[in-house]
This record gives C-alpha cells, sequence and structure tokens, in this order.
C-alpha cells in the first residue's frame, strides 16, 4: 500500500516540470476565450468601422459599375477597373483584418502566455497508433469535452433562439420599410443579436478557463517518487556530492599541509589542536593562519613541522584562541597581536641562538589571552 500511494500524483508540478512542458510546447489553452476574443474583436471592429466601412465600399461599388459604353469593349479598361475596385475593397477592410490577426495572437496569449517551441510542430508517429487513437476517443478527457461541447451548443442555442424569438416581429416589420431604413435596423437587429450571443459565450469561457487550468495542472502533478527523482537530478545524487566533497576536502588539507613548512611557528594544545603561523613583514599587516587542525590533523601538522624544522611551542590557551577565533588564510585577531608578538621574538632569538650560539632563549610562557576571547573560548 506504501508503494501504491507513493506513485499516485498527488504532489503539484514543480517549477522545472512546468518549464520543461512549455519547452515541448505543452501550456494551458481555453479555445473558447479564443472564440470569444475573436467575436468581440468582429463585433467591436464593425461597430466602430461600420460607417466608413459602407459608405467605402458603396462607394467603390458605384464607381465600379459606372463607366462609358465605349469602355465596356476595352478589355484593358474593364482590367484596371476591376483592379481598383479590389483595391479600394482591400484597402477598405484591411482595419477590420488588422484588427481581427491581433487578436488572433493575443487571445492564445491570454492563459498561456507567449511560447515557440519547435517540439510542438514536430513529427509524433506515435499518435498514429491506432489503439492509443481509439483509446483517446473513450477516455475521461474525451467524454468532458463532449459534455462540453452540447452544454456550449445547447447554451447559444438557447440564447440565439430567445434573441431572434423575441425580436421576430420587428423582423418581419422590416419587410414593409423603405431599403433605406430597414437596412439600419436590420444592422442594429444583428449587432443586438451578436451581442447576446458574444454574452453567452463570455458564460461559456468563464467555465471554460478555469477547467482548462485545472486540467492542465492535474495532467502535470507528480507522484513523491518523481519530486525526489527531479530533486536528486537537480541537486545531485547525494552519494556523488559527498564524494566531491571528500576530494574537495583532500585537496584543501594537501594544499594545507604544503604551507606548513614555509610556516614560521606551530603552536599546539599540545595533542588536541596545532595552528601553522607565518609572518612576512613586506607582505602582510599581521601574522596568518596558514594551517590548523585538532586530532589526526593537528598530529600531522606536527610530524610535518619536526620533518622541516619549523618551531614548535606548546601553549594551549593561544592555540585555542586561534583555532576558534581564524580561519585559514586569516590574519590573527588584533587582540592576540601582543602574546604572537612574544612567541615570534621567541622564534628569531632561537634561529639566532641555532645560528650563532650563546644562551638559550626563555620559552614563552603565561602568554597574555584577552579575557574576551578566553570567555568566548570557553562558552563555546
Amino acid at each position: 500500500m506504501a508503494e501504491e500511494s507513493d506513485l499516485e500524483k498527488t504532489e503539484p508540478a514543480s517549477e522545472r516540470r512546468l518549464e520543461k512542458a512549455r519547452e515541448e510546447g505543452n501550456v494551458a489553452r481555453s479555445r473558447e476565450l479564443t472564440t470569444l476574443v475573436m467575436l468581440g474583436t468582429a463585433l467591436g471592429g464593425l461597430w466602430f468601422t461600420a460607417q466608413s466601412l459602407g459608405s467605402t465600399l458603396s462607394a467603390a461599388l458605384r464607381r465600379g459599375l459606372h463607366f462609358e459604353r465605349a469602355a465596356a469593349f476595352e478589355p484593358s479598361h474593364m482590367l484596371a477597373q476591376t483592379g481598383t475596385m479590389a483595391l479600394q475593397t482591400l484597402m477598405a477592410i484591411a482595419p477590420f483584418f488588422a484588427m481581427m490577426l491581433v487578436a488572433a495572437v493575443v487571445a492564445p496569449l491570454m492563459l498561456g502566455g507567449w511560447l515557440f517551441s519547435g517540439k510542438a510542430v514536430s513529427p509524433n508517429f506515435g499518435k498514429l497508433e491506432p489503439f492509443a487513437g481509439v483509446a483517446r476517443m473513450f477516455s475521461t478527457q474525451s467524454l468532458a469535452e463532449l459534455i462540453k461541447a452540447l452544454a456550449k451548443s445547447a447554451l447559444i442555442g438557447g440564447v440565439a433562439y430567445l434573441v431572434i424569438s423575441n425580436n421576430l416581429e420587428s423582423i418581419m416589420q422590416l419587410m414593409a420599410l423603405p431599403v433605406s431604413a430597414a437596412l439600419p435596423q436590420t444592422i442594429m437587429l444583428v449587432g443586438r443579436d451578436c451581442a447576446s450571443i458574444a454574452a453567452a459565450l463570455l458564460l461559456v469561457a468563464l467555465v471554460d478557463v478555469p477547467w482548462q487550468l485545472w486540467t492542465y495542472y492535474k495532467k502535470l502533478r507528480m507522484s513523491r517518487e518523481d519530486v525526489r527523482q527531479e530533486h536528486k537530478e537537480s541537486e545531485g545524487d547525494p552519494h556523488i556530492k559527498a564524494q566531491i566533497r571528500r576530494q574537495q576536502q583532500a585537496m584543501a588539507k594537501r594544499r594545507m599541509m604544503a604551507e606548513v613548512p614555509k610556516a614560521d611557528i606551530v603552536v599546539t594544545n599540545p595533542t588536541h589542536f596545532a595552528v601553522a603561523l607565518k609572518y612576512v613583514d613586506s607582505d602582510m599587516r599581521a601574522p596568518r593562519v596558514v594551517a590548523k587542525g585538532t586530532d589526526l590533523v593537528a598530529q600531522r601538522i606536527r610530524e610535518i613541522a619536526e620533518a622541516n624544522k619549523v618551531a614548535i611551542l606548546e601553549a594551549p590557551p593561544l592555540t585555542r584562541a586561534l583555532y576558534k577565533h581564524t580561519r585559514l588564510g586569516d590574519e590573527i585577531p588584533s587582540g592576540l597581536y601582543t602574546a604572537v608578538a612574544e612567541v615570534l621574538a621567541w622564534v628569531y632569538q632561537l634561529k639566532r641562538w641555532k645560528d650563532e650560539g650563546g644562551d638559550e632563549p626563555r620559552t614563552p610562557k603565561d602568554l597574555p589571552i584577552p579575557e574576551a576571547l578566553e570567555y568566548s573560548l570557553k562558552s563555546a
């Protein structure tokens, strides 16, 4: 039961899954919304351009039908006349078709946004499989689309019937009116009927848009295993990441150990901590930590220091303070300047004693550690 529930698509689609769906051309679309926008644009365009469009087309028609008798026997003249009429008609209806073109482009973008994907138009021969096609015909999605189409047809047909039946008397009266009066009345009736049908389509779109969004996101739902697999792919396999971290730590450790022979002094705890310091008067404002570690790492730092004759000093409070309050490559805290200065002075004296002889320098003891560092160290 646990495995079955784990494979159920109960999780919402992740951002990566949604982005992948867009790349494949799979976005939410509503045909009803597109139809509504196109019809609304057509009605609005006709409403605002009807007068100029009618006068322009009427003038073009009168100009095309009026010509000299002699010109009727000249094919070239008739051809030029026809071309002029066609150009005038095209110029008259061009704004209306431009609005329809803009509506056809903008309407799909209102729901799914702008999308251009070559995968959406690439051939997919899997869709030609007959059994899969029959299965799609009798799927739940097809049944829902059929019910929606029937409901839409019933709604729009019912609205059209009510509108026409309510205006039937006005329509019959048009036959008794002269053409000049009947034409505006007809246009008014047609516009009002189309507006009523558009209002019915608005109701259909208000239902279809949420349905399409719900269906779209439902198809992209993920199971818990899908979520885990995607997380593994995006973040990387934990085992591989752990191996990479181990390799990085090993490389950093090797680089750190390579700096120990260049250090001036290694201070120890004596066994649990070790910190290597280096100071170059011309390059550094203060001594820097070039290596540090605990337990086995501290032991290795001491071994490398002994092998390379780097001075080693047991100074537990100073070592712990340096370890806790610095990172590799950091300058020592200003509060430890005095203590480290005493240590470096001892190192220089030790080198001079080894080179020139004389009295052996006194090993520093009771180095001054600020109370703030001691307190934070103990509290840590």
